[in-house]
């Protein structure tokens, strides 16, 4: 979750939803995202809403903090059974999503905890996706042993390089080969599914570095692979040596061809994206949470700093972890603040999103005036003309790198 929150309207202290927000909630898939903010240590590009030991203080532990999610999650079930019929209440839970931080520092136990409490209050769908990230340090064969007895399914390895002086650069903590031996213990362990997360465009990278990444994932095994361009985000301290000169900002031509060497390696080795950052062997290989998110689909978000989306209404949680405590423990909703999207949000979040994925969008749910911006994008070689004449905006593999641009095109005329 990014740590800085958006401004919105108070929300409700007890947490109600309107009517219209609830008013077929069923017709929607439901997740739940669970935030867990601790680190051990900060890597140095990071903004999510993340705590060392160091940072957090006194007052807030670990140990209890799975007590106080459980809190969230009752709130939660008290909040969305209000729907006026009972067939307008969000379906059992479909994909489960634990992301932090790094949720694997806490027990195993109490994370299975959290997923019977879901399992009590929403319920889970026959083929629910549950999925951890995991730092590759901090995982080992009984603990993955212990996460599949919980019902964890899918798990996501912060890999990020397979190069020293890269991992240096970003902080990590984990020796090279680690994320390869997670994945082989992961499968040892009964994970049907296992993604490996690379970040590329460090500082001092080069073309050979990023392609020994690839190949190492490649050769790991998994059947998700996630790439995502290096952002220098403010705040940090990546920003700080930036600015200071230390290290040198990325440079977009170089992302633009580490981006293809990606996309032709993974697809070389089975892969296919599914969306701008993601590639998958199979679609049941694909991250359905995430999909669920890109798809404009209903999830309450888990934890300090987390996001919720219910029905077109969006909320977010306080950020630090003991205040988020106190408003629980008072019995009170944790969120900061909520926003009502209105008409013009959700096209723009649509169009946004849905030419990120391989589906693309259907060019007739597009207004009439970015339709007839198309042509123009397909003679520029950004939109695959054949999808076009079926119907269908679905990004060139050019247009995925300049899918800021489609989008502000497609949205320019509006």
């Amino acid at each position: 979750m990014p740590s800085a929150l958006p401004h919105g309207d108070p929300p409700p202290p007890d947490g109600r939803l309107p009517r219209t927000a609830l008013d077929g909630a069923r017709d929607q898939p439901f997740g739940v995202y669970v935030h867990v903010p601790f680190c051990q240590t900060r890597c140095g590009y990071c903004d999510f809403n993340t705590y060392t030991a160091v940072e957090l203080g006194d007052g807030v532990s670990r140990g209890s903090y799975a007590d106080t999610v459980l809190l969230e999650l009752r709130l939660a079930a008290d909040v969305l059974a209000a729907a006026p019929m009972a067939e307008d209440r969000v379906p059992p839970v479909s994909t489960v999503f634990f992301g932090g931080g790094t949720p694997t520092l806490l027990p195993a136990e109490h994370l299975g905890l959290i997923i019977a409490e879901i399992r009590e209050r929403f319920g889970l769908a026959r083929d629910v996706e549950i999925t951890t990230e995991a730092n590759p340090d901090t995982v080992t064969p009984s603990y993955l042993a212990k996460l599949r007895d919980a019902g964890f399914n899918r798990i996501s390895l912060g890999m990020q390089s397979a190069v020293p002086k890269v991992l240096a650069v970003l902080d990590r903590t984990h020796r090279p080969g680690r994320p390869e031996e997670a994945v082989a213990e992961a499968r040892a362990a009964g994970f049907e599914h296992v993604n490996l997360d690379l970040i590329y465009g460090s500082p001092h990278e080069t073309d050979a570095d990023w392609q020994a990444s690839l190949d190492a994932a490649v050769a790991a095994g998994p059947d998700h692979v996630s790439a995502y361009a290096l952002v220098v985000e403010e705040g940090t301290a990546l920003a700080r040596q930036v600015a200071s000169g230390v290290v040198p900002a990325p440079d977009d031509d170089a992302m633009a061809d580490r981006y293809v060497m990606a996309d032709e390696t993974l697809r070389a080795a089975g892969f296919e994206w599914y969306e701008i950052s993601n590639w998958a062997r199979t679609p049941a290989g694909r991250c359905r949470h995430n999909e669920l998110y890109w798809s404009d689909a209903n999830w309450w978000g888990v934890g300090p700093g987390a996001h919720s989306h219910v029905g077109g209404v969006r909320w977010w949680n306080v950020k630090h972890p003991a205040r988020y405590a106190a408003l629980l423990d008072a019995n009170q909703s944790p969120a900061a603040g909520r926003e009502t999207l209105d008409a013009d949000a959700r096209l723009t979040e649509r169009v946004m999103l849905g030419v990120r994925r391989r589906e693309g969008l259907a060019v007739g749910s597009l207004p009439e005036a970015s339709r007839e911006v198309l042509p123009q994008l397909v003679r520029w070689g950004l939109v695959d003309p054949a999808r076009h004449g079926e119907g269908q905006l679905v990004l060139t593999q050019r247009g995925r790198l300049m899918a800021d641009a489609v989008v502000k095109d497609l949205l320019a005329v509006v």
